[in-house]
């Protein structure tokens, strides 16, 4: 009996996803055969839980709409997700470690004892990786409200600091991005009848103008996909002791996929862009722009030159060795 009710307790934090699933797919993620999966959803229909037989393509078992859920129905493998999620999120939020610690607290109390000695042995501490290129982390009310904005489906005035000066937009956002440790806003502007990823610690959200918007599709059909390929993202230099740039023979869109972190690419031509970016030594930064693997010209300034001349000498000295 003890063994059901956790595989059925299981099963229901599966439906808390919101997804649709059929039965050869909750068998597989379950580990048991379908016949006990089908059986484990009539003891939960039995229970009173709404499980609704979805027919047709894409078809399958899902949860109600009007089911509520118990308190925190999480299985071992989601208790120890939500104690990383929760003990990491301060290295891109600030302004929230205190309430995500209380967070963690309340979580591991409401907690089976079974899940709860998964998440208490172990603390998680966020340490800056200088291959990562990160961010510092941004104020947590700012997420609040442009997330809010998105799930309510409503447009939003931003004062945004670009590089020539402040200004104000009238947005509809659709989605938030965390890539390379920096936070982005993908919206559509319509005053300007385009698409825009923005650096969302580049904005000021102004008050909640409760004007609604339908969603439209993103180019890519990803926000993350449209993110990674968009070069005019609003990134701004990191603070490095080095700083330079190269011109490189490749697209604006494949460079800022592949650029670092704190780099900035700028359009020059459809078959090549401008990377500036800093790194810790000259020799490190020419070894970045080495990465891409593309021609290089207008080259600044004299330090990185004088770097690639180096690297591109030492190369040949230890070819020469090695023949």
């Amino acid at each position: 009996m003890a063994v059901t009710s956790a595989r059925t307790l299981r099963l229901l934090s599966v439906f808390g996803v919101g997804a649709t699933l059929t039965a050869e797919e909750l068998a597989e993620r379950l580990e048991v055969s379908v016949r006990t999966v089908r059986r484990d959803i009539d003891t939960l229909r039995d229970l009173g839980y709404e499980i609704e037989a979805v027919r047709g393509a894409g078809g399958g078992y899902r949860l109600g709409r009007t089911t509520r859920l118990p308190p925190v129905v999480f299985d071992e493998e989601q208790a120890v997700a939500a104690a990383v999620a929760l003990q990491t999120v301060p290295a891109v939020l600030s302004g929230i470690r205190e309430n995500s610690a209380r967070a963690l607290a309340t979580l591991r109390q409401a907690m089976p004892a079974r899940s709860r000695i998964r998440t208490e042995p172990f603390t998680v501490s966020a340490a800056r990786n200088y291959w990562e290129f990160p961010a510092a982390p941004i104020d947590a009310e700012i997420v609040r409200v442009i997330g809010g904005a998105i799930n309510r489906q409503h447009t939003v005035r931003v004062d945004c600091t670009g590089e020539d000066g402040p200004t104000t937009l009238m947005l509809e956002p659709h989605a938030l991005v965390v890539w390379a440790a920096r936070w982005y806003l993908v919206a559509f502007e319509p005053a300007a009848d385009r698409w825009r990823a923005m650096r969302v610690d580049r904005l000021e959200p102004g008050m909640p103008t409760g004007r609604s918007f339908d969603r439209r599709d993103i180019p890519h059909g990803d926000p993350i996909a449209f993110v990674m390929s968009t070069h005019d993202r609003g990134d701004i230099p990191a603070e490095w002791p080095c700083h330079g740039s190269a011109l490189l023979a490749l697209p604006a869109s494949v460079v800022a996929r592949f650029a670092p972190g704190g780099a900035t690419v700028e359009y020059a031509t459809d078959s090549s862009c401008r990377l500036s970016l800093g790194a810790w030594s000259w020799a490190g930064l020419a070894g970045l722009l080495l990465t891409f693997d593309a021609d290089l010209t207008d080259i600044e300034p004299a330090e990185l030159r004088r770097a690639l001349r180096s690297l591109r000498n030492r190369i040949d000295e230890g070819l020469r060795y090695d023949a």
